[in-house]
């Protein structure tokens, strides 16, 4: 009888005419790092917001001064919800509409920052981040798709991630990678 009750008044409430919000799968807009000058490591933008580069570099540059100063996560800036987080020289950015749920944007920031961090061996800084890009864009493609949020442990995107880079086809491997591959294929052909 209360659970009835509560999802009837559930009903009424997303019915009320102050709630015209359809729900959506569709939580992030985008996934931004700059870094502490305001310049872009990374961005990826899921929706038409921001259609031009030179919107987005706008839109980066306001975001930045906005935040870089303050110890606060949570931003409203025109008319979108903010997330963020700060570490050494990185700034990081998970950005949804401003009817977002904060604790979803938030969970996908934090699954970020964790999964870098545990590929980057605690050593999140601009300098390892730009050596380790591909692992950055695997790990984002894990957490989001089209906006869409498909994971929030880190330890699973870690894992993916893993897997992914090691299914890389000779063609698409550096030198380095073939060789370092050739050299463990010969060591365990003579071990054995």
């Amino acid at each position: 009888q209360p659970a009835v009750l509560l999802c009837g008044q559930l009903l009424h409430c997303l019915e009320g005419e102050d709630n015209d919000i359809e729900p959506s799968l569709y939580t992030v807009k985008a996934v931004l790092i700059l870094d502490n000058d305001g310049e872009r490591l990374y961005a990826k933008y899921y929706d038409g917001t921001y259609p031009s580069v030179k919107e987005q570099k706008a839109f980066e540059k306001n975001i930045f001064s906005k935040t870089h100063r303050t110890d606060s996560e949570i931003a409203l800036l025109e008319g979108l919800t903010v997330v963020y987080k700060s570490n050494i020289d990185l700034f990081f950015y998970v950005i949804g509409s401003s009817h977002e749920n904060e604790l979803m944007l938030m969970a996908v920031l934090n699954c970020l920052f964790d999964s870098l961090s545990q590929m980057l061996r605690k050593n999140v800084e601009r300098r390892a981040l730009l050596e380790n890009m591909e692992g950055l864009f695997l790990a984002v493609d894990e957490i989001v798709d089209g906006g869409v949020i498909l994971e929030s442990d880190p330890q699973q995107v870690v894992h993916r991630v893993a897997l992914r880079g090691e299914d890389v086809p000779y063609s698409e491997q550096t030198v380095t990678q073939v060789l370092q591959s050739a050299k463990e294929q010969i060591k365990w052909s003579l071990l054995r």
